[in-house]
């Protein structure tokens, strides 16, 4: 794996890549969280041939923090459109968890030949969430402080173990450099008033992609009830569960989310 700063669109970001090749998989986390979410899930994807992209959204981990930016869910797409745009891709595949797997499928939605297959971890943004639930997201985000990050990771995990002190330390100094203020701001705003709006549930039917749905059993922030929803309106989608993990299940059970991940490309694969 290596890591490196990039540009796109005319902003300075930080990617992981992993693998060779032309079988492409972008992976987008969620919000607040950076690229490293996904280590886990980079090594193993690039063993088995793909070449394998996870890349901080504007304004997380280590990518500009800048007070320009909308911090929405069509602009992060735009972003990552431009970023596949850049690799001189046909097709990728795209991973991601939580407003990652919003991100991806909006770009499915809005450039459907672009992308050849999705995997959507806990997603939000598939239906609309009311009032309530966006403005609990939102008051969660506005508080960064150590103690708030160390209840964030919490309730990320379903094991404590994972929750580190050294992770609550790191996602706490990141989430407080400099820019983040302007960055956070516009997050809660758009989550209370935004995010419901960008849902896209009347557009569901209309993804012919396969489409692999992960949900941990003990997910606490997207109820499993959502992805049961996503399936049954999805065309082409498979759910499965996973003990033993909550809202970041590629991190807790990293090996069998990996197996998953790889059968159902494998599947797709063949079915082209």
């Amino acid at each position: 794996m290596i890591v490196y700063p990039i540009g796109v669109g005319g902003l300075v970001t930080r990617v992981l890549e992993a693998g060779t090749g032309d079988r492409t998989v972008v992976l987008i986390h969620g919000v607040g969280a950076r690229a490293d979410r996904w280590r886990p899930t980079l090594e193993p994807l690039a063993a088995a041939g793909f070449h394998c992209y996870a890349l901080d959204l504007p304004g997380h981990g280590f990518a500009e923090k800048r007070a320009d930016f909308e911090y929405t869910v069509p602009a992060f797409a735009a972003f990552v459109e431009t970023f596949i745009a850049n690799l001189k891709s046909e097709k990728a595949v795209l991973i991601g968890t939580s407003l990652g797997g919003h991100i991806a499928a909006h770009i499915a939605c809005k450039a459907p030949t672009k992308v050849s297959a999705l995997v959507l971890a806990g997603s939000t943004g598939l239906f609309p969430i009311g009032a309530e639930a966006c403005n609990r997201m939102a008051d969660r985000m506005r508080d960064r402080s150590l103690d708030g990050t160390v209840a964030k990771l919490r309730n990320l995990f379903f094991d404590a173990r994972f929750a580190t002190s050294e992770l609550a330390e790191e996602d706490w100094r990141i989430n407080n450099s400099p820019g983040t203020d302007a960055v956070f701001e516009k997050l809660e705003s758009y989550f209370r008033t935004g995010l419901d709006s960008d849902a896209i549930e009347d557009r569901l039917s209309t993804l012919r992609h396969p489409v692999l749905l992960i949900w941990g059993e003990q997910e606490k922030s997207v109820p499993i009830s959502i992805g049961r929803k996503a399936m049954a309106a999805l065309p082409n989608a498979t759910l499965v569960t996973i003990e033993g993990a909550a809202h970041a299940p590629q991190i807790e059970q990293a090996d069998k989310v990996n197996a998953e991940i790889l059968g159902f490309l494998r599947t797709v694969a063949a079915s082209t």
